[in-house]
């Protein structure tokens, strides 16, 4: 991917890896815009000089009209990264924890779907273009603390998959990106192996601008979670993380 003059819509990129990458795109040469929620966010990136556009993935109407304004502005986008995202504890023996998976469904992955339906139709139009999904290592190798994302984060690898599948020949690519745990939002408080933010940004954008892109941009912090089936680690590296259940209000001695 060449990521010198490309015309890049974050969604999602208001904070932490998001807006990381929105920063790293437009040192490189791109033109970029940032989607988010957060008003104060996005008014902090338009000083900054990215084009910010108010946008709710929960919100099908809220999806769509950011299409259109991103689309005014920006007639030659074509790259889509759908960043949006929330990461939460739920304790699986509490009913209550319902509310939590269908916030966390809905965001992450119907909020995923959402996105790249309002723009494949563009992209497939001009021919060209890449969709950028995000999932995550505990797509691969769950966090049992946060069952309903790394359920929401597998599916969203999925239909990436089949994405990339049905776009073949339209000369739209389909692009992974699998973070390991990084140092944002205060994850560097709860796991000391968090990599650094700037590092992690470092090695993502070098994997994306190889050609060609790989279909999963894997930064080495990841590989153990990608392969743990494979390399026979799975089952003590999931009884390993089952530790950190003791997170969970109700599992607290």
């Amino acid at each position: 991917m060449d990521l010198t003059d490309r015309t890049v819509l974050v969604v999602g990129g208001t904070s932490g890896i998001g807006r990381e990458l929105a920063r790293r795109f437009a040192a490189a040469g791109s033109t970029v815009a940032v989607g988010g929620r957060d008003p104060r966010a996005l008014a902090g990136l338009a000083e900054e000089g990215f084009g910010t556009i108010r946008v709710d993935v929960t919100d099908g109407a809220s999806v769509a009209s950011a299409r259109d304004t991103v689309l005014a502005r920006h007639p030659e986008l074509d790259t889509v990264v759908t960043m949006a995202g929330v990461m939460l504890l739920e304790d699986l023996r509490d009913p209550a924890h319902f509310e939590t998976a269908a916030t966390t469904i809905d965001t992450n992955l119907l909020g995923t779907i959402r996105v790249i339906d309002a723009f494949t139709p563009h992209l497939v139009r001009r021919g060209s273009g890449t969709v950028v999904t995000v999932t995550s290592g505990i797509a691969f190798l769950p966090f049992p603390p946060m069952p309903s994302y790394a359920a929401s984060k597998a599916a969203v690898h999925a239909y990436s998959e089949a994405l990339r599948a049905q776009l073949d020949g339209t000369g739209v690519g389909v692009v992974e990106l699998v973070p390991p745990a990084v140092a944002t939002a205060g994850q560097e408080k709860v796991n000391p192996h968090a990599l650094p933010l700037d590092g992690f940004a470092t090695e993502a954008m070098r994997l994306l601008a190889q050609d060609p892109t790989p279909h999963e941009i894997l930064v080495q912090g990841a590989l153990a979670h990608r392969w743990a089936e494979r390399d026979g680690t799975y089952d003590d590296l999931v009884a390993r993380r089952s530790q950190a259940l003791t997170m969970l209000p109700g599992r607290r001695g």
